[in-house]
C-alpha cells in the first residue's frame, strides 16, 4: 500500500490506456534497476497470496485498535466516562489507574478477533476458491505483483454490472511489508485501472477502513476521490456483540476513480 516516484508513463494524472489482451504484463522500475511485473493469478502463487493477505489483515489489529483510537472523539468520551464513574463507585486508586490500560487491550482484544472473524469469512468466500472467483467469473480478475522472482503483492477486480456504465470494484490490495517503497502498490494499482479501461467500465471503486496516511495516500495518487464515509462501519464476520460495539469501532472510506 505504499508509493514510489514514477516515471514519466505513469504520471498519476495520466488516464489509463486501454489493453486488447487480459494477460499483458505491466512493469514499474523501483531505484536498484529491478522491474516490479504484475501478472494474473497461477494457481502456483495461492500459498503465497494467501499468506500476504493473511499478514495484511493481522497488521489492521494495531492499526484499528491504537491509531484508529484518536479518529474516535466519542468512543475517547465514551472510556472516560467509565473512568469516572468508576472512580466514583470505587474510590480505588489503583483501578483507575489500571483502567486505562484495560480499556486498550479490550480494543486489541476485540480488532483482533473482528478481523480474524473477517479473514473466516473472506476464506469462506473469494479467497478460499481464488481460481473459480475471479479468474473464472467474467469481468473479475486478479493480479500479483512479481519482484526478485517472488509474490510480493495482490490485487483483485470484481465487476459490478449493475452500477450504470459499468464499474469495477478493487480488493484485496496488500503488498508485503518487506517489499513497500518499491512501488509494488502503484503497480498493482495502474493494472487494475487498465482492466478497468480495456472492459469499458466509467469508474473503480474501492472501500477501505485503514487508518494507515499511507494507504489514503496510494489511493489518492492513483486518481481516486473520497466520495464518503461510514461511521460505525460493520465489519463482515463481526458477531455485533455489546463488547464489541464498545471497543472496535471503525469508519469506512468509499473511494471512486471516473475511467471515462
Amino acid at each position: 500500500k505504499l508509493h514510489v516516484s514514477l516515471p514519466l508513463s505513469f504520471v498519476m494524472g495520466q488516464k489509463a490506456p486501454k489493453l486488447g489482451n487480459k494477460k499483458s504484463h505491466i512493469g514499474l522500475r523501483r531505484p536498484d534497476g529491478e522491474a516490479v511485473t504484475v501478472r494474473e493469478f497461477e494457481p502456483a502463487d495461492e500459498p503465497e497470496v494467501l499468506r500476504i493477505f493473511h499478514e495484511g489483515l493481522m497488521e489492521m489489529v494495531p492499526d484499528t485498535a491504537f491509531r484508529g483510537l484518536r479518529h474516535h472523539p466519542e468512543s475517547l468520551l465514551l472510556y472516560a466516562a467509565i473512568t469516572v464513574v468508576s472512580s466514583a463507585l470505587t474510590m480505588c486508586w489503583w483501578l483507575i489507574l489500571l483502567l486505562p490500560a484495560l480499556v486498550v487491550g479490550a480494543r486489541y482484544f476485540y480488532s483482533r478477533r473482528v478481523i480474524h472473524g473477517y479473514l473466516v469469512e473472506a476464506m469462506s468466500r473469494d479467497m478460499g476458491n481464488i481460481e473459480g472467483f475471479y479468474m473464472k467469473s467474467p469481468g473479475s480478475c486478479l493480479w500479483v505483483a512479481v519482484l526478485d522472482q517472488k509474490v510480493v503483492g495482490v490485487v483483485a477486480a470484481v465487476g459490478q454490472q449493475k452500477e450504470p456504465g459499468g464499474a469495477v470494484e478493487l480488493r484485496r490490495m496488500c503488498v508485503d511489508r518487506r517489499y513497500r517503497r518499491c512501488g509494488v502498490g502503484i503497480a498493482l494499482g495502474k493494472r487494475l485501472l487498465e482492466f478497468a479501461a480495456a472492459s469499458s467500465c466509467s469508474s473503480v471503486n474501492l472501500g477501505t477502513t485503514a487508518y494507515t496516511p499511507a494507504a489514503h495516500r496510494l489511493y489518492q495518487h492513483l486518481g481516486f476521490q473520497c466520495v464518503g464515509v461510514t461511521e460505525g462501519y460493520v465489519t463482515p464476520g463481526s458477531r455485533q456483540s455489546l463488547p464489541e460495539r464498545l471497543f472496535y469501532r471503525v469508519r469506512y472510506h468509499h473511494y471512486t476513480y471516473k475511467v471515462t
